[in-house]
């Protein structure tokens, strides 16, 4: 009887050993993709560096181009693309509209100073974060949370040489704050959405919208489009936004939230590589010390999201 019982426990332990090494080798995996896809949305701002349209309709030929494939992926997959309420229609529209003003001040940030400056500061979303939620979620201010949100705009601090419009740096470093402010409405608009609907659904309608309201850009802004524009745009709105967000997507449900948080975390530092690699860009000791200080205080964050 002990006997067959050993053999039992034995067999029952070689089991549990084998479903964790294969829960390692998923896990592993997922990190494997979070990273690829965190490398492709670090690439849009190198890419766009290459496009010499206006911002504004690099923002507008990317949500296009990542739309229509969102698009296509959900009819392919049969997914449900009616919404609940006209509650929801109407704020994913307006979380659409505020898309479409975070990535035409994203790619105008990168494009007035550079790669590194237009990263760095889209990681200050968190200062954002910090006073929007409670207000709009009714929670409590936490203390903790204010300290990092002033450490994180010493960090922005850090980064300015000198306060002045006039100042290519100070200009990139304003665009980018505003391209940080409407990803901070964004992400609270989905934390809305994310219980209700498909991440592919809300990511289409905002898109969607986005895309639309874009449109007017394209008779308003005059611009010659060159074949290294189309392909540099569609690049961006295919691979670095609908590929690159269906693989994170996936990814993500396979690994702890502060594991995808921190590999978020990685698009600026990605962002500055490639942006030395292929564009020669070599950020200042500023941008450097700065940047690590909200990078610093991003990677906290993540750590400590559940504290």
């Amino acid at each position: 009887m002990l006997y067959w019982s050993g053999m039992k426990i034995n067999k029952n332990t070689q089991e549990i050993h084998m479903s964790e090494k294969s829960m390692s080798k998923d896990t592993r995996k997922n990190v494997i993709l979070l990273h690829i896809a965190v490398m492709c949305f670090s690439c849009s701002g190198v890419i766009g560096q290459y496009v010499q349209v206006p911002a504004v309709q690099v923002a507008m030929g990317r949500v296009i181009c990542s739309s229509l494939l969102l698009l296509a992926i959900s009819l392919v997959c049969k997914d449900k693309l009616t919404l609940d309420s006209k509650k929801d229609y109407g704020l994913m529209i307006l979380t659409g509209v505020v898309m479409a003003i975070h990535w035409s001040s994203f790619f105008q940030s990168i494009q007035t100073s550079s790669v590194a400056i237009g990263t760095i500061t889209f990681s200050t979303f968190p200062l954002f974060l910090t006073f929007l939620e409670p207000l709009l979620f009714h929670e409590k201010i936490r203390g903790k949370n204010i300290l990092n949100a002033l450490i994180l705009l010493m960090g922005v601090l850090i980064t300015i040489p000198e306060f002045s419009v006039e100042n290519k740096v100070t200009s990139g470093i304003l665009w980018g704050m505003l391209a940080s402010f409407t990803y901070a409405v964004m992400t609270l608009s989905n934390r809305y959405f994310s219980s209700r609907y498909k991440g592919r659904t809300i990511c289409l309608y905002e898109q969607g919208t986005a895309a639309i309201a874009l449109l007017p850009a394209l008779v308003l802004v005059k611009a010659e489009w060159r074949p290294v524009d189309f392909a540099g745009v569609a690049t961006i709105g295919f691979l670095c936004t609908a590929i690159a967000y269906s693989l994170y997507v996936t990814a993500q449900k396979g690994v702890k939230a502060q594991t995808a948080g921190i590999i978020s975390g990685m698009e600026t530092v990605y962002g500055i590589v490639f942006a030395l690699i292929f564009l020669r860009e070599i950020p200042t000791v500023r941008e450097l010390v700065g940047g690590a200080v909200i990078l610093g205080i991003a990677f906290y964050s993540s750590l400590h999201s559940e504290d």
